[in-house]
């Protein structure tokens, strides 16, 4: 199958979060706040998660929505910085 062009790919931002039991937290989270179709246009991918941390990317243009979703979440999450690479965020 033939990749596609850079202009047709989805931009991706890189968070960098605080908080425990971090994945099932965070897709509640967005569920709860954004429904089925709002998780569905986020694109959430989780690259590295610790203990207490995690890295996940999410599409650029949903960058807002996944921060008020998880601010208002009744478990204790913090987004700590956001990139447009990984590299930007530091290590973990």
């Amino acid at each position: 199958m033939k990749s596609l062009k850079p202009a047709m790919r989805e931009n991706k931002r890189y968070l960098f979060v605080d908080g425990e039991n971090l994945k099932v937290n965070i897709e509640k989270a967005i569920l709860d706040f954004m429904g089925f179709f709002g998780m569905s246009k986020v694109g959430l991918d989780f690259i590295k998660t610790n203990n207490n941390s995690a890295i996940i990317s999410i599409n650029r243009e949903m960058v807002d929505s996944v921060r008020a979703a998880i601010c208002v979440a009744p478990s204790k999450m913090e987004v700590k910085k956001v990139s447009g690479t990984i590299k930007g965020l530091g290590k973990i």
